[in-house]
């Protein structure tokens, strides 16, 4: 595990400097909590929203809110994970295994172009679409008044969003959050004069919906989602039956002069009252993906309402007081500073001074500045926006978490799997935020289900497949309109890694018994009964794509093609899928089987990675010629990051091959491929590059997001593809740990790490001066682990005892241990 700070997904857990250090527990881990040596981890606004990425995010998991500001007028837009269009689906062909046949003797003959065309006969669909709530709107009496002092934050450490301004004497505040514990997300709007709290409060929907007023404190709105996928174009729904939701809103109001007026049935008016906390539950009658919306049970209004009453006598403060103790126990668990002393002096300076800059400001001078404090910011953002989009028992980070607002969102805001959604839970590892991560696994084994029908049927294979988009009804069939995104069934097997990097990470044989390896075991049950001998002698995929990038097809007069034979991504995850299935099995004791025998016998087979003329990593099996060279995916690198079967130490040839390949790309490109480039150059030792590739991603895309600007930041710290996407958010970690492999020594001289976790159950703490390591804390809960520390040339083999933490100096010499308290 190379520990760096280039990207967002560097691990550990915990935090332990001496033997007198105050420890806090976290459930299986420590974490020392040092406030006077922590900047605000604030994201801050100088007015209102103008666009949906200037919004501020709030979520649970589940439910999530936008957050505008306005003074006037407000609106919290609101999302639910479980709102999408569709009902559970057919993902199977019967005539795919003749158009299967036909694609893999066109290649075979060297027929690309034909062969892409022909691939069509394999195509299985679009997705369904993500979508929006609805809006609580928010109508106040001082349109005519002008406002001064106005300030808008989101505060990481609290999760919470709090918006002050004045009018005349009058200073008023609204604070936001939404909590996990009570599935509720909590308003309190007040001022700092009693009785000058006014507004008009309404709920209304894109969706087909009704509101209802059911006595004077709550507020009722139940809708439908389209029963298919709508057109983009009209959004004209059928009669199918959709999903069905509801949304409730509860009021409590404080002050003797308070009134509350019903107004059409459909608003209520608040007036006069000292201040007014809203309560917002939802849900769905969403029971699953393989459940019909019309054969559900789930009735969401009833299980709004009673989400709603266990909130409904707690105060704002004890609502506060239990969202905290939830959503810090996560968030506490990592800190991180890069910055010198002087500069934390001037940032407290300014604090005292409110002279704080706002987000956009620090974002449009890093480049000058190169401010330290907002990395560390954008790095905490992601921990932040992914304990706020993935909890146990939600459904997957979709392609914006959980936050939208269209009927139509760019690229249906589903969750696609041939980079975005695996970068999304590239976090919760080494970010020890590993409980975000179970809605992944509760994807993977319902894909296992529908992909199990895809596989049999489509490809008549044994075990599951998956393509390279999916949605909530866990759809496995491959995508539709062009080859290039639907012809890879590759989807499933990336998403398998996932499982043995949590073992690794948990070393928790129990999941791997019961969750991971069945699921492995399926999938790699497909891989080869997929793999057909090729006439070099290799096994090969076949047809095989290269993630969304077509190349000039040999002989065809400068057209493209997309399907071949054998690209290198294609390998590389078949590769770190058999490795992984080798090494459950020796741990679970079940290497005696057929499964791992077809491996064995396979692996050797597999094409190894090849070397362009230009000294670059060979995309497809054959030299293409490249269209496009700076595109934004970076597939065939997938054996460097997120893949281990290349490395720095065991392949320096290789990895000259992938720097070339990284220069060749450029630097260009959306976010999300900008933080793959920024991972990759990290893995390469290559701080220079990596840091280039911060300079590049903290750029502010115009107003309202332009369509031809890609990548850079939102105001509100959203990465831009654009529109907005929010993987590369996200993808900012055996025996080995590596400390500080590719640190920017001068430009992030000073600072320290906590709470990083690395594989083997390992937890490490670091700290630095002057460039240079100066010391190391790590320790495991296993009863006894061996690992090797390397820093620069140094190595140092270490054995850890459980229930013991260990310290090394920057030379890597044990220097002191001491009990875990824990």
């Amino acid at each position: 595990m190379a520990i760096s700070f280039f990207w967002w997904g560097f691990g550990g857990r915990g935090d332990s400097t001496t033997a007198s250090s105050p420890i806090m527990d976290y459930g299986d881990w420590v974490w020392v909590r040092r406030p006077e040596e922590e900047r605000p981890l604030k994201v801050v606004f100088a007015s209102p929203a103008e666009h949906f990425t200037d919004a501020a995010p709030i979520g649970n998991g589940s439910l999530g809110a936008m957050v505008w500001g306005g003074v006037a007028s407000d609106k919290l837009q609101l999302n639910h994970d479980t709102l999408w269009t569709g009902v559970p689906g057919n993902y199977t062909d019967p005539n795919a295994p003749y158009a299967l046949a036909v694609v893999r003797k066109l290649v075979d003959g060297g027929k690309f172009v034909d062969a892409t065309e022909a691939a069509s006969g394999l195509f299985g669909g679009p997705t369904e679409v993500y979508q929006p709530l609805g809006d609580i709107n928010l109508e106040f009496d001082s349109s005519s008044q002008e406002y001064t002092s106005y300030k808008r934050e989101l505060d990481l450490d609290t999760a919470t969003v709090c918006i002050t301004y004045n009018i005349g004497e009058v200073q008023y505040s609204r604070e936001h959050f939404c909590s996990n514990p009570h599935q509720v997300v909590a308003t309190k709007i007040s001022a700092n004069k009693s009785g000058h709290i006014s507004f008009t409060l309404s709920l209304n929907s894109q969706l087909d919906h009704n509101v209802r007023i059911t006595d004077a404190n709550e507020m009722v709105m139940e809708g439908t989602c389209p029963g298919q996928r709508p057109s983009l174009h009209n959004n004209k729904a059928n009669d199918a039956i959709g999903i069905k939701f509801a949304a409730v809103v509860g009021l409590q109001i404080g002050g003797t002069s308070a009134k509350v007026t019903i107004i059409d049935d459909q608003k209520l008016r608040i007036d006069t009252a000292d201040w007014v906390v809203l309560l917002v539950t939802a849900a769905s009658s969403f029971d699953g993906p393989f459940v019909t919306p019309s054969e559900s049970k789930l009735n969401p209004e009833v299980a709004a309402l009673r989400t709603l009453n266990i909130s409904r006598n707690a105060t704002f403060a004890q609502l506060k007081a239990t969202h905290l103790e939830d959503y810090q126990g996560l968030f506490h668990r990592v800190s991180l500073q890069l910055s010198q002393a002087s500069m934390l002096e001037k940032a407290v300076l300014e604090e005292a001074d409110h002279d704080v800059k706002t987000t956009e400001e620090r974002i449009n001078a890093f480049r000058s500045d190169e401010d330290p404090s907002l990395v560390e910011l954008l790095f905490q953002y992601g921990r932040y926006l992914l304990i706020s989009s993935s909890r146990p028992g939600t459904q997957v980070s979709n392609l914006q978490g959980i936050w939208n607002q269209d009927l139509a969102p760019a690229w249906e805001a589903s969750p696609h799997l041939n980079i975005n959604l695996e970068m999304n839970y590239w976090p919760t590892l080494p970010c020890n935020l590993s409980e975000c991560q179970e809605p992944l696994f509760d994807l993977i084994a319902s894909l296992a289900v529908n992909g199990t029908k895809t596989a049999k049927v489509n490809y008549q294979a044994s075990g599951w497949v998956t393509h390279h988009v999916t949605d909530i009804w866990a759809k496995s069939s491959a995508y539709y309109v062009d080859a290039m995104y639907a012809m890879w069934p590759m989807g499933g097997a990336w998403l398998c890694t996932h499982l043995w990097e949590h073992y690794q990470y948990s070393l928790d044989k129990e999941f791997l018994e019961k969750t991971a390896y069945p699921l492995l075991e399926g999938c790699a049950m497909f891989l080869v009964d997929w793999l057909i001998k090729g006439s070099g002698g290799y096994l090969e995929t076949n047809p095989s794509t290269s993630p969304e990038h077509p190349f000039i097809a040999p002989g065809s007069g400068g057209h493209l093609a997309s399907v071949s034979y054998s690209t290198t991504m294609d390998i590389s995850i078949i590769q770190e899928v058999f490795l992984a299935v080798i090494s459950s099995a020796e741990v679970l004791g079940k290497s005696d089987n057929n499964l791992v025998e077809r491996i064995n016998n396979a692996l050797p087979m597999l094409p190894p990675i090849k070397i362009a003329q230009d000294h670059t990593i060979m995309e497809w099996a054959q030299d293409f010629e490249d269209p496009e060279v700076h595109h934004r995916h970076l597939s065939h690198l997938f054996g460097l990051y997120p893949g281990h079967t290349i490395t720095v130490q065991k392949n320096p040839d290789v990895c000259k091959a992938v720097a070339n390949s990284l220069a060749k790309r450029g630097e260009d490109g959306p976010g999300w491929s900008t933080t793959w480039k920024m991972a990759l150059w990290a893995r390469l030792l290559n701080s220079e590059n990596a840091y280039r590739m911060i300079l590049k991603l903290i750029t502010l895309v115009p107003p309202g997001g332009k369509v031809d600007f890609e990548g850079g930041l939102y105001t509100n710290l959203w990465t831009a593809h654009p529109p907005f996407q929010i993987d590369a958010n996200f993808g900012n970690g055996d025996g080995d740990v590596y400390l500080l492999p590719a640190l920017p020594r001068e430009k992030w001289p000073k600072g320290h790490v906590k709470g990083l976790r690395a594989r083997g159950n390992v937890a490490v703490n670091i700290r630095w001066e002057k460039g240079e390591l100066q010391e190391a804390t790590l320790w495991c809960s296993n009863p006894n682990r061996v690992l090797r520390l390397h820093y620069g040339e140094q190595v140092a083999t270490v054995t850890l005892s459980g229930g013991n933490v260990y310290r090394f100096n920057g030379t890597l010499q044990f220097v002191e241990t001491w009990p875990n308290d824990n």
